[in-house]
């Protein structure tokens, strides 16, 4: 079992310099639920998005988790993001 992992593991890699559009903002137009983006409930739009192509991410992405799941540290800013 222990090989397997190991085997395993070696087919995953991560690749940098991902650009993607990613957002929660699908006005129930997908089949599957979608939580909402906290700082587009607090301010009642859905004007924000976690990343846009080409142009901007978001101050509170953080990231993607397998499979769907947006990582986000509203309201505080990610402190990661450009090393600051």
């Amino acid at each position: 079992m222990i090989y397997k992992k190991a085997k395993m593991k070696n087919k995953i890699k991560k690749l940098d310099g991902a650009n993607m559009d990613i957002d929660l903002v699908s006005d129930d137009k997908t089949h599957w639920k979608q939580m909402k983006c906290p700082w587009n409930e607090k301010e009642k739009t859905n004007e924000h998005k976690c990343a846009v192509k080409n142009i901007s991410i978001c101050p509170y992405f953080c990231g993607i988790e397998y499979l769907d799941n947006v990582l986000c540290c509203y309201p505080n800013k990610n402190k990661l993001k450009d090393n600051k």
